[in-house]
């Protein structure tokens, strides 16, 4: 497969440019400066045979320990139903298992059908009717540690 999704950092011109092509809302430039730099975990998709081209994304944002969301899933329209946003989905996962506690409520707020996503069973929805924003939240069951691994996110995690 062509592509691999990367724990990095989303550059601004990039983040913007998802947002607009996948239907998002843009955001001003003085929020995508603060809202990325506060970001718990970004992943992003790096499309390896287009000369590493970030042609989707996914992040985590919260306080790391009561709350978290995952927003900003998206996928530019050309490499949708490719299964990429699930492999952002696993891997923000990934980082939700090790890095966070197992009592952190975490929750997905999706538009249209990217709530489709969280069907990995991990989140459950919230709202039994359909709402007009369909949202999910999970639990984290963790058997402690990190199962050895090296701690690459931001400073505040205390993991490695």
């Amino acid at each position: 497969m062509p592509f691999k999704a990367n724990y990095q950092d989303i550059p601004a011109e990039r983040y913007q440019y998802l947002r607009i092509k996948c239907g998002l809302s843009k955001k001003s430039d003085e929020a995508v400066a603060i809202g990325l730099k506060n970001s718990l975990c970004s992943v992003a998709i790096i499309h390896t045979g287009q000369s590493n081209e970030i042609i989707g994304m996914g992040r985590i944002v919260g306080d790391a320990g009561c709350h978290c969301l995952v927003v900003d899933i998206c996928v530019l329209p050309d490499y949708q139903g490719k299964g990429l946003g699930k492999l952002i989905m696993q891997k923000l996962d990934e980082f939700i298992v090790v890095h966070l506690p197992p009592s952190c409520y975490v929750s997905l707020i999706a538009d249209g059908k990217s709530h489709e996503l969280d069907s990995n069973e991990n989140f459950k929805t919230a709202i039994p009717k359909k709402p007009k924003i369909p949202s999910s939240t999970r639990t984290i069951e963790k058997s402690g540690g990190n199962g050895g691994k090296t701690c690459r996110h931001k400073n505040w995690c205390s993991c490695s």
